[in-house]
């Protein structure tokens, strides 16, 4: 049985929310972050060198990177379920956004919760102005173009369906679940109907919330 060592409030929520979603059956090792970093606990590192989660166990292996195990997942449990045919539009564009998820959308995403621990850490008074002129740098001259030439891409790729590859829900659509959920949480998203759509029709799905029920604690990075 798949082993989902999952840690509290983070990404890995997707995999339990994709074993859901094909009904298979897992147990869930959950791990709460250090209360003074908020980061995973050194007791990952027993399970994989990089100590972070999500990390799957299954048959003897240990499986890391989110994106490689929906894919192990799919290949090995899917039957064919929640990922487009290949040679297919629908598979190549299932393809882009697995890989989207993490490699695009994520990186900036992280960045902008760390420059806003930032300009809320304890610090002498007098570094407080140059910090929040560092930060508001790295906002203008990066982050919020960044932010908006990625999401009015996904806005678009939305257009057409609701769903990112084909006329339903694909491993694709959880894998990028967070990325979307994380932005519509950061405030009004009246300019993003078809993100805002999206969230509100795969939160309501009966697999998502049992994903919730399963992980615990989930608060979306802000």
């Amino acid at each position: 049985m798949i082993i989902v060592h999952h840690l509290e409030n983070s990404r890995s929520q997707r995999v339990l929310w994709l074993l859901e979603e094909l009904g298979v059956s897992y147990d869930v090792k959950r791990y709460e972050r250090d209360k003074k970093t908020n980061l995973a606990p050194d007791a990952l590192r027993k399970v994989h060198p990089l100590g972070k989660s999500p990390v799957i166990e299954n048959d003897g292996g240990v499986y890391a990177e989110t994106g490689a195990m929906f894919e192990y997942i799919l290949d090995h449990y899917g039957d064919g379920r929640l990922r487009p045919a290949r040679g297919t539009d629908a598979f190549e564009k299932h393809r882009y956004w697995m890989h989207a998820a993490e490699g695009s959308y994520m990186p900036p995403m992280v960045m902008t919760l760390l420059l806003n621990k930032m300009e809320t850490a304890p610090m002498p008074f007098f570094a407080r102005p140059i910090a929040k002129r560092l930060v508001k740098g790295v906002r203008d001259g990066y982050l919020d173009q960044t932010a908006k030439v990625l999401f009015d891409y996904l806005e678009n790729a939305l257009s057409a369906t609701g769903w990112l590859a084909g006329d339903d829900i694909t491993a694709a659509d959880i894998n990028m679940s967070f990325p979307m959920e994380a932005f519509a949480a950061r405030g009004d998203v009246s300019a993003y109907p078809n993100i805002a759509s999206t969230v509100e029709r795969f939160q309501a799905r009966p697999a998502y919330i049992r994903a919730l029920e399963r992980g615990g604690p989930y608060a979306l990075m802000r």
